[in-house]
């Protein structure tokens, strides 16, 4: 963590997180566990467990394990349209439990949990893809905007480029404003510092890192990638509840093998449980399987790095680069 931090990137964000570096960490499922999210909390970032529809005993599994490796603020990710309710219900119930500081929603605006988690003292953070999701999350009371480009991996919400949409929704939110999609260097922070961000949330670049819970395959597809070999599809919805789309590095799936392939076709394990073709599992690191046919999220950030490192050095890079670009300037 550089202890020379550039004034430009000491944002107000930093206060409201209560962390050291305008960096959090997305909370990718299944692959952000305490690992992942505790590193990111030790270099100075605000780390993020992906716990969407996972069961109770996990969500407390992990957050006591998160909690051996680091005493710093996280936060959970959950996401409630995708999650049964009787499910959702058990895991904010947990969450609340265990005294979850802080918790990420992305999807849906859920304005009655917003404001039961608020009214439990929980900070809410909330990821959106479009303008309209923004007003809605803010007029539930949130603390804190994710703004999420086209560009970013995994599920995404909106259609809009996220410099065309961040700028829009930074100059009228009254609450500190995340970039997120195609962010992985020190250059495209500091151009999502100038639209309005006040930092930015990392997926494709921290999935692949050492304390990141993919697959190694998954790891090493995204560091041979760069932008043009990722994919807008609407493929992988097998256990979402809506056909939504996701970005991934394109394989056999999206380009057309299985057309005409039964639903409930196993394709892997992991996790103790089948993964099945066009699911929306990515390969963590016990899976097991046609692993390549699996989704492989990554977002157009991918050509910014190609290097396999820490957590920390991922993030400690950025921040070097930006605080060299800003004194250049």
């Amino acid at each position: 963590m550089p202890n020379d931090l550039h004034p430009a990137l000491k944002t107000p964000l930093l206060k409201t997180l209560d962390c050291e570096l305008p960096i959090m960490l997305a909370g990718m499922g299944g692959v952000a566990r305490h690992k992942l999210a505790a590193a990111v909390c030790e270099a100075g970032g605000f780390g993020v467990m992906g716990m969407v529809r996972e069961p109770v005993a996990l969500i407390d599994a992990e957050v006591r394990a998160l909690r051996e490796l680091t005493d710093r603020r996280f936060a959970v990710n959950l996401i409630p349209a995708s999650t049964k309710p009787d499910l959702l219900r058990d895991q904010v119930t947990a969450c609340l439990r265990l005294q979850v500081p802080a918790m990420v929603l992305f999807w849906d605006v859920d304005k009655a949990l917003v404001r039961h988690l608020k009214e439990e003292g929980v900070q809410v953070i909330h990821q959106v893809g479009s303008e309209r999701d923004a007003d809605l999350a803010l007029d539930a009371g949130v603390d804190v905007l994710i703004v999420q480009g086209y560009e970013a991996g995994g599920h995404v919400r909106g259609t809009t480029s996220l410099f065309g949409l961040l700028p829009v929704i930074a100059a009228k939110s009254p609450v500190p404003v995340v970039a997120s999609g195609g962010i992985a260097s020190g250059r495209a922070l500091v151009a999502a510092l100038a639209l309005g961000a006040q930092g930015a949330s990392l997926g494709t670049a921290l999935l692949a890192t050492h304390e990141s819970n993919a697959h190694q395959h998954h790891q090493d597809r995204i560091l041979a990638a760069r932008a043009d070999d990722t994919v807008y599809t609407t493929l992988f919805s097998r256990n979402w509840h809506e056909p939504a789309p996701v970005r991934v590095l394109k394989n056999a799936v999206t380009n057309g093998k299985y057309r005409h392939a039964e639903l409930d076709t196993i394709i892997g394990q992991q996790d103790g449980q089948p993964v099945y073709l066009f699911s929306t599992d990515s390969p963590l690191a016990d899976a097991t399987g046609q692993l390549d046919d699996m989704a492989l999220y990554c977002g157009q950030s991918c050509g910014q790095f190609d290097q396999a490192c820490s957590a920390a050095e991922r993030i400690a890079a950025i921040i070097n680069e930006a605080t060299e670009l800003l004194r250049s300037w």
